[in-house]
């Protein structure tokens, strides 16, 4: 078993969030939630640089070929583990799925919000209850502990919220609506704040 992994980043895979990291020569190819990569780029982390990873490992009799997820702490591969029990969300399409840091899915699962959790890539409505029924009041402990570190994430759900409240109301089914803005929030990271930004480049094609 491996518990976790400290070496050089060899290379970056955005496109299946995959990071190639060389450890004493040996290079194991560690998959990372969409946070934990996005969290990368905010620290200046690339190829090349120094990284250790918190690895959950995961290897079945139907599935034989190990999978090694990374994060950059404890409290989040504790929390992995725990979205992981959610029946039809296993390690892959929790991978996928988890966009959000840690505090933010975790305080909208205490909340009941549906609107982050169904932003989220692979949870419908269906996903986003059994989430709820089966963590709600299991999670207070990882809350406690980022909240203070996570405020301004929250904050950027806000955001998020609002924007999704003024396409709707200007005309986008609210499916297409989260879809374009994350694909905002993927090319302009720097918007995370800016609901007139977040609004003016959904419909920057339309405008132009």
């Amino acid at each position: 078993m491996i518990g976790f992994l400290k070496g050089k980043i060899r290379s970056i895979y955005p496109e299946s969030s995959v990071v190639e990291l060389d450890v004493g020569g040996i290079g194991y190819e560690v998959v990372l939630p969409v946070f934990i990569k996005d969290s990368l780029s905010e620290r200046g982390i690339s190829t090349g640089g120094e990284a250790t990873f918190e690895i959950y490992y995961h290897s079945t009799e139907r599935s034989p070929k190990p999978l090694l997820v990374g994060f950059l702490n404890k409290l989040e591969k504790k929390f992995f583990e725990k979205i992981i029990q959610v029946e039809g969300v296993g390690p892959l399409k929790a991978v996928s799925c988890l966009i959000f840091p840690v505090a933010v899915v975790s305080q909208a699962i205490e909340n009941e919000d549906l609107t982050v959790l169904n932003q989220m890539p692979g949870i419908g409505a269906r996903a986003a209850q059994k989430m709820i029924a089966t963590l709600k009041g299991k999670l207070l402990e990882i809350i406690s502990e980022v909240q203070s570190s996570q405020t301004e994430s929250v904050s950027d759900i806000k955001v998020r919220d609002q924007a999704l409240q003024i396409l709707t109301g200007l005309g986008l089914k609210e499916p297409d609506a989260i879809i374009k803005m994350n694909e905002v929030f993927k090319s302009n990271p720097e918007l995370s704040e800016d609901v007139e930004g977040i609004i003016r480049e959904v419909f920057k094609e339309n405008l132009g």
